[in-house]
């Protein structure tokens, strides 16, 4: 029997967050409206209404679309994070390093591209690195969680 049959089912399969989750994700689903007024941005400089450089362009387009699925992405942990019995560092990664990550790697994208001209990144490209770095061990450390919960 599906759950859409059983109305019983239904009410017991209900997910519910803890404060902390339901917390991060109205966070989040609030951070996603930034990353849509970004792709107004981003509309501009492919229209030719914001002067870009053909690399500036390649950047704001790996910005803007990091941002979105990690944000996504830091969504989905929070129930998940909710199904661990983690405490301390590996919570934290756990339930908000991809959060973190959403804000490390657009902003080493966008921030190593701005400048008139520029053609090249500059050292600011050290963010996207580290926003990857805890992007993994964020993941591993739910992935253990789960599998350990």
């Amino acid at each position: 029997m599906s759950l859409l049959a059983d109305p019983q089912a239904l009410a017991a399969s209900t997910v519910v967050l803890s404060d902390t989750s339901r917390t991060t994700a109205g966070v989040l689903l609030l951070a996603l409206v930034t990353v849509e007024t970004g792709g107004l941005y981003l509309v501009k400089i492919v229209r030719g209404a914001a002067p870009a450089t053909e690399f500036q362009e390649k950047f704001a387009r790996a910005g803007h679309a990091h941002a979105a699925v990690l944000l996504l992405l830091a969504l989905i942990c929070q129930v998940l994070a909710d199904s661990t019995n983690q405490t301390g560092i590996l919570s934290w990664l756990s339930r908000s390093g991809v959060a973190v990550s959403a804000l490390l790697m657009p902003g080493g994208f966008f921030f190593s591209s701005m400048g008139a001209g520029r053609t090249e990144p500059n050292r600011l490209i050290a963010l996207v690195f580290a926003g990857a770095a805890l992007l993994a061990a964020s993941l591993i450390s739910l992935g253990i969680g789960l599998l350990t919960a």
